[in-house]
């Protein structure tokens, strides 16, 4: 058996970029950074970070772009992948990504606006009045329940 997983959490180092597929689907890509912080031998406080590349496709790709930016926080789970291309000075180029299963967003910092797309969105359903389900006065006889 063999298995495929990474599950990052980080923070966006550049607002998503959202393109589309031949069939319509839609793509967004984001880099993300982790920092690793130890202490070597001498006790002394290292730190390192890693850029990792992101790919997300459908519906979770159209739901990055709307609300991540960059310095976002972000829960990544996919799987490792790497893709081959020939650049246009004819050496083979390589870029190792992790193609997003799951997108979970974390919590937003205070006093962060929402963005553009999704404040608009936020004002529409505001002024939509809520449909209100009216319930019988009556108490419902248990037995009368046909399941």
């Amino acid at each position: 058996m063999y298995l495929n997983k990474a599950i990052i959490f980080g923070n966006l180092t550049r607002d998503p970029e959202t393109r589309a597929l031949p069939s319509g689907v839609p793509v967004t890509t984001f880099s993300l950074a982790t920092n690793r912080v130890w202490k070597d031998k001498s006790g002394a406080r290292q730190e390192s970070t890693e850029y990792h590349n992101i790919v997300v496709f459908g519906r979770q790709a159209e739901t990055s772009a709307q609300y991540l930016r960059k310095g976002s926080s972000v829960l990544v789970e996919g799987r490792m992948q790497t893709r081959s291309w020939d650049g246009q000075d004819g050496t083979k180029k390589y870029r190792t990504e992790i193609v997003a299963d799951r997108v979970q967003f974390g919590p937003r910092r205070e006093g962060v606006a929402l963005p553009p797309r999704a404040a608009e969105a936020g004002k529409g359903a505001a002024k939509e009045e809520l449909e209100t389900i009216e319930y019988p006065e009556e108490e419902i006889n248990p037995e009368d329940i046909p399941f």
